[in-house]
């Protein structure tokens, strides 16, 4: 592991290979990209990789961490995101991508010790959209009327607790209950507010009947566990006219694009209540 001290951060750690892949992914992308949707583009480059859980928790204090050959859901969803950004504003370098990385992890783009990243997905889209970094697709949908009436949203209200409910789960919380509070001010910020959600009964629905979808959207799932807003994140991407999810598979054990359909994953997953989606802008 390098350690890079990098003037947007404390320090960044990360491997040689990680900082190659990640140029040479950013370097190659004008010519390669073509018409292919970049989050979908740039999500391609990390199938087969291994699902490794917890991989930002190393080390005794809060640092950028850059790790593409292991990765979890969020990691995941979090390095395509970066490497799209990136492209979009003609950035090739990994000092450009680090920076990135750092403002979509981080509340407001600063790392201010454990507190300040954004482990709730709830937070991370709001703070994002914030940052004029991404919009929420739904609720977009929902204010220019496109949608068909025959696909109504549900509603979440936002009862989060796990993290400060259960703080022996996490690393750092463990280590310094001190976190505690701000992490419980955090999830208290945000409880009690309502945002759509697509159910996913209508998961099944052709492209045509859910325009508001494009391939390349950030997934979030909606989780009934209690504590929690999100179980599980994900990238939307159409194939022949149906709905699939590309994403680090916990159950796989590697980033995969499903080739069964999103809707046939979230019938077997009790707890999946529907999704919530947000798009670079």
């Amino acid at each position: 592991m390098l350690l890079c001290m990098q003037a947007f951060s404390q320090r960044t750690d990360y491997n040689r290979e990680d900082s190659l892949f990640i140029v040479r992914a950013l370097q190659e992308a004008p010519e390669k990209i073509g018409k292919q949707q970049p989050m979908l583009y740039f999500g391609k480059l990390f199938l087969g990789r291994p699902y490794v859980g917890h991989t930002l928790e190393k080390g005794s204090s809060e640092h950028l961490i850059v790790n593409t050959r292991e990765l979890d859901c969020t990691t995941f969803v979090e390095n395509v995101t970066a490497l799209t950004i990136c492209h979009k504003h003609g950035e090739r370098t990994f000092q450009d991508f680090c920076r990135r990385l750092t403002q979509l992890r981080y509340r407001q783009g600063r790392i201010d010790g454990y507190p300040s990243r954004l482990h709730y997905f709830t937070q991370w889209g709001e703070d994002n959209e914030q940052m004029g970094l991404v919009y929420s697709v739904i609720e977009k949908a929902i204010k220019e009327g496109n949608r068909s009436d025959q696909v109504p949203f549900a509603k979440q209200v936002v009862d989060i607790n796990y993290m400060s409910s259960h703080p022996k789960l996490y690393k750092h919380l463990d280590a310094h209950p001190e976190f505690i509070p701000a992490i419980r001010k955090d999830e208290q910020a945000v409880n009690g507010r309502t945002f759509p959600y697509l159910a996913k009964a209508y998961l099944g629905r052709t492209h045509s009947e859910l325009p508001f979808i494009k391939t390349g959207d950030i997934v979030s799932i909606i989780t009934s566990k209690k504590g929690l807003d999100t179980s599980h994140v994900g990238i939307a991407v159409w194939q022949d006219g149906k709905l699939h999810l590309m994403h680090a598979s916990s159950l796989k054990k590697k980033v995969v694009l499903d080739s069964t359909t999103f809707y046939n994953y979230s019938q077997t997953q009790a707890s999946h209540l529907g999704i919530r989606l947000y798009r670079i802008k």
